[in-house]
C-alpha cells in the first residue's frame, strides 16, 4: 500500500513538472515572475558586434575605472536609444555579451559605468 501512495506520488509530481517542460525548454516559474513586466526581445544583435573599443583599452587585472567606462560609453552610446530603454531587454544583452567576449568580472560595467545602474549616460 505505501509503495502504491509513493508511486502515485511520484507520478502526479511528474506530471506536475511535465506541465513546466516545453521544447527542452525548462521553465521556473516564481511569484517574482508576475510582478515583472516582460522585456520586448532587443531588435539589435549584440552577439556580433565589435567589441575592440572596450577589449582594447580595458585591461585586468585592474581594470581601470575612468578607462573602462569611456571605453564602454563609446561603444554604448551609439546605441543609446535601444540600451536606455527599460522595455528591451538591451542593456542586459549588450552587457552579458561585453563580459562573455571580454571574459570582464560580473559587475565591471553594470556597477560602475552605469548612471543609478539603469542607462547609459551619453552627451
Amino acid at each position: 500500500m505505501k509503495m502504491i501512495k509513493l508511486l502515485s506520488s511520484s507520478l502526479h509530481l511528474f506530471l506536475l513538472l511535465s506541465v513546466f517542460i516545453s521544447d527542452g525548454v525548462y521553465t521556473v516559474c516564481s511569484s517574482r515572475n508576475l510582478l515583472q513586466a516582460e522585456k520586448v526581445p532587443c531588435p539589435l544583435n549584440f552577439q556580433f558586434m565589435n567589441y575592440t573599443i572596450i577589449l582594447s583599452r580595458c585591461k585586468g587585472p585592474s581594470y581601470p575605472h575612468q578607462e573602462c567606462c569611456a571605453a564602454f560609453k563609446e561603444f554604448a552610446c551609439p546605441y543609446k536609444q535601444y540600451v536606455n530603454d527599460l522595455s528591451t531587454d538591451c542593456l542586459t544583452l549588450m552587457l552579458s555579451n561585453i563580459r562573455l567576449y571580454g571574459r570582464y568580472p560580473v559587475g565591471l560595467f553594470g556597477n560602475t559605468c552605469l548612471q543609478g545602474r539603469q542607462h547609459v549616460d551619453c552627451p
